[in-house]
Parts: C-alpha cells; structure tokens; sequence
C-alpha cells in the first residue's frame, strides 16, 4: 500500500443491542493511519446507542456518517474500491435481508456490492440462541463469502472491564481487517 492509498472500510452498525462493539471498533480505527472509514446506521442502532452508551451525538463519530438512503455514498458502487465492510453489531433482520439480496437501503447495498466484488464483509451477530432462520441466513452468507463473527467474548486474557471483555470480540474483528494493532494473543 502506497501512502497515497488508503485502506477503505465500511461499517454498519444495525439495530441490535451492542452498540459498545461498534464504538469500541470505531475507538481504536480512529488511531490508525491511511484508513477511509464510511459509517452507516438504522435507526434501531441510535435507539439501541442510547439505551446502552448515552446520548448519541454524531460528532462523536470519528467518521463521516451517511445517510441509510444515501444511494450516492461512495461504497455504494463497487468502483469506490472499498475492499472490508463489518456489520456490528448485525440484527438478524438485517443478516436476513442481506442473505436474500434485499437491497432496500444502504446498508443492504454496501453489503451486497462487497458480496458481488469478493471482498471482505464480516457480521456480528449479537443474537442469542439463534433459530433454525438465522442459521440458514448465516450460512447463505458464509457460502457468499461473509465471515460470521458473533460477539462472544473471550476470557483466557483475564478480562476485568467491560471494555476489555468486548476487545477480545473487537480485536478478532481488526484482525480480519489485515490490520497490525497490539491486542492479546494466546501463547505470547
């Protein structure tokens, strides 16, 4: 990657409890240089946001949000050469949706042009116990070439905060982002 070219990600953050995954993603993103970062959020995301953070504030994004009809939002064409798209935390409505192709709004078109151009989409599924529906939506998707990475944390680096309970969930996603940022690695 030349200095000129940055690294273009797309996050979507759906209507599904775990608003601390996607602002925990978007803490450390915002540290890293040469990324382009487009946000997208449903309006079950902001209820959800404010339920379980505080009041949502769009300048405490640190990324350009667009709208979720904004069809002019440059990871809308697949020409735009965004290559990562994470869905955190993914509603099962939204997982459903996209695993059909149901491309009604920004959201699902992201997601279906990082589908159509082979590139990486990774869905957090924060949903718990899943039925026979959302197994089957999961696995259309992972045919499709989605990564599916629930939000189930992990406890073998003796998390003592929420916040490092969620890490370990955030760190596994910026590693399928081919991002190099320090976390905890087992046997290390």
């Amino acid at each position: 990657m030349t200095v000129s070219e940055k690294k273009k990600i797309v996050i979507a953050i759906a209507g599904s409890s775990g608003s601390i995954y996607a602002k925990r993603l978007m803490d450390k993103l915002s540290v890293v240089e040469n990324l382009e970062v487009g946000v997208i959020m449903s309006d079950n995301a902001i209820i959800n946001w404010e339920l379980e953070i505080g009041p949502f504030k769009p300048s405490d994004i640190p990324f350009k949000i667009y709208g979720k009809k904004d069809f002019f939002a440059p990871f809308a064409s697949g020409s735009a050469g965004y290559k990562y798209m994470v869905v955190i935390p993914c509603s099962m409505g939204v997982l459903g949706r996209m695993a059909h192709g149901l491309s009604s709004d920004l959201m699902t078109r992201a997601a279906d042009v990082i589908l159509k151009e082979n590139r990486k989409l990774i869905l957090v599924p924060r949903e718990t116990p899943f039925n026979l529906i959302h197994i089957e939506n999961m696995k259309l998707l992972s045919l499709a070439g989605a990564t599916i990475l629930p939000a189930n944390p992990s406890f073998y680096s003796k998390p003592k905060t929420i916040e490092e309970v969620v890490d370990t969930v955030v760190d596994r996603i910026i590693d399928h982002l081919d991002l190099n940022l320090p976390s905890y690695r087992w046997g290390e």
